[in-house]
């Protein structure tokens, strides 16, 4: 029995074994394809970040060797420097650097970008490039230099040494990045460099891109956790003794109060945020479950318009709507002199089971909110229209103010309507006739406007 029993099991033994070593081959095998190519990749992306920005260094130094009038060359030349710097800041994007400190090259290869692009779209022929804008190209020339220079070294060092990137990636996940490797040691002195360079003049339009939004932006003097606790109180219709207020960011640039109210526990904690200076409010949140939908977009907008008025939001226009099932979210703007103001936004989320509002969003109302000397607009809303395709089907036209690609304010004609099968927003400056923005909207969103 046990000699028949033998015959049997062993082969089928031996196959498994056989079977089991084969498997944990192509496994190897696969494993070792798989961390092949993604050394490839790696390797790929590291030499073309290093020949686009020595070709970035080179085509800013071609744009500085013209004549200062050779408008046509110039805007070749700063569309040529956006080209590269985007390959540049894609090319980054591929490698393993997401846990070193390399932000500072990457927030200067932005700034490039936007520097570059902002300066091409804009006539040339009528607004040429200005002294302080030669005096940055020069800056950047000069930086792009050293930056080149560092990589073509580290890219010497890794093909004489032949070094791995996946190496890099296995020390930055096991955080051994503090140990010597050179490309870590490489990328993390071109950071420091980058972060040593003089301070650059990039002009208001790329600088208002990067600047934050502090207290010191606000006016008012500085609120009291009491008068959060009151505010909030009176915002959630509660006695002010259930509500909670944290101090966030004290001492900071970035103060501000979280007032709460209800039970973590429950699920059911409300939360507001206020500015330390002013006490404004920047969001409610109510985290509330919401039930099936039962109320109509008609009823929806009604009731955050209703909500807007009881807290001190007057004067507001829904310019968009977004759909999200058993919510919906209304995009609101404010308004002067019949003007809609796009920088002074909010959003407000409606439960559409019910039609409560569960949620406001008004940091751009907040910081962005004053009073406005409206420009007079040089053409008149005929003349504007006629820059229009013929094709578009005008639906809604008014004035508006919106913030253009250079980040200034410009007062515009706003048409919504239909063409090509879709439904766009075209914004036409006031007093040039050209198309300052272009957006499609989704049919929901156009209804945002018309629902009563």
């Amino acid at each position: 029995m046990y000699k028949r029993l033998s015959a049997v099991l062993f082969p089928v033994m031996t196959l498994l074994f056989i079977g089991s070593i084969y498997w944990g081959y192509q496994e190897h095998q696969e494993k070792n394809s798989i961390l092949i190519r993604a050394e490839n990749q790696y390797q790929r992306a590291f030499h073309d970040l290093s020949y686009h920005v020595e070709a970035l260094h080179k085509q800013l130094g071609n744009t500085l060797a013209v004549s200062a009038n050779s408008q046509g060359f110039h805007r070749k030349g700063l569309i040529n420097v956006w080209r590269l710097t985007s390959e540049a800041q894609n090319e980054v994007n591929q490698l393993p650097l997401n846990l070193l400190p390399f932000n500072k090259t990457e927030e200067f290869l932005s700034r490039i970008a936007n520097f570059s692009y902002k300066t091409a779209v804009r006539d040339l022929t009528k607004q040429p490039l200005t002294d302080d804008e030669f005096k940055t190209l020069k800056a950047l020339y000069d930086s792009s230099k050293e930056i080149s220079k560092d990589l073509r070294a580290m890219q010497q060092k890794v093909i004489s040494n032949s070094l791995r990137w996946m190496d890099v990636e296995s020390a930055l996940a096991q955080e051994r990045a503090a140990t010597d490797n050179t490309l870590i040691d490489g990328f993390r002195s071109v950071d420091k460099k980058v972060g040593d360079y003089p301070e650059i003049n990039w002009g208001p339009s790329v600088s208002m891109m990067y600047q934050r939004r502090t207290v010191n932006m606000l006016s008012g003097g500085n609120a009291t956790p009491e008068e959060i606790r009151q505010k909030a109180a009176k915002f959630l219709g509660v006695p002010a003794d259930v509500v909670r207020v944290v101090e966030n960011a004290k001492g900071t640039e970035y103060e501000s109060y979280t007032a709460m109210a209800g039970e973590s526990a429950a699920g059911n904690l409300v939360q507001l945020e206020y500015t330390r200076r002013g006490g404004q409010l920047i969001s409610y949140f109510n985290p509330r479950e919401i039930g099936k939908k039962q109320i109509d977009l008609k009823e929806a907008r009604a009731n955050a318009d209703e909500f807007l008025e009881k807290h001190d939001y007057p004067d507001m226009v829904a310019v968009n709507y977004d759909d999200y099932g058993d919510s919906g979210t209304f995009t609101y703007v404010a308004t002067q002199n019949g003007v809609l103001l796009y920088p002074e936004k909010l959003t407000v989320k409606v439960a559409l089971d019910n039609g409560e509002p569960v949620s406001l969003q008004a940091a751009d109302f907040v910081y962005e909110h004053h009073k406005r000397k409206l420009p007079k607009p040089k053409m008149s809303e005929a003349e504007a229209r006629k820059a229009l395709n013929p094709g578009f089907k005008v639906v809604i036209n008014r004035k508006s103010l919106i913030t253009n690609e250079m980040g200034d304010e410009v007062l515009c004609y706003e048409y919504e309507g239909r063409i090509n099968g879709g439904y766009y927003r075209v914004f036409i400056n006031a007093d040039s006739g050209i198309e300052e923005a272009v957006e499609q909207l989704p049919e929901g969103g156009r209804t945002a406007a018309s629902a009563r």
